[in-house]
């Protein structure tokens, strides 16, 4: 018996290779899914764009946390420890959507 089965096949187009820059996730969830948002703020302007969005089932998302912490964590192996500066306090959002109505 082969491995093969358990292979699989992953592939990339060239825009997708090239990446999203964000400098903000904004994290929400419902019962059923777990939603990141990637946010790309430029210093200065009161507007900041999502620019990619992806949705999770919570067991996905969990794996994904997982997967993320030991990555982070060889990369502190690697490279040293990433420093976490002084952070401002992030301002109130708007998502662009009319807020609770009661």
């Amino acid at each position: 018996m082969e491995n093969n089965e358990h292979q699989v096949n992953i592939e990339l187009d060239e825009e997708t290779a090239l990446g999203v820059y964000s400098n903000l996730a904004i994290i929400t969830h419902s019962h059923a899914e777990i939603v990141c948002d990637f946010v790309q703020m430029m210093p200065g302007m009161p507007k900041a764009k999502v620019r990619s969005r992806v949705v999770m089932t919570p067991q996905n998302a969990k794996r994904f946390m997982r997967a993320l912490i030991d990555n982070v964590q060889k990369y502190e192996q690697h490279f040293g420890t990433i420093e976490e500066n002084d952070v401002p306090p992030m301002p109130p959002m708007n998502f662009g959507t009319p807020g609770n109505m009661a």
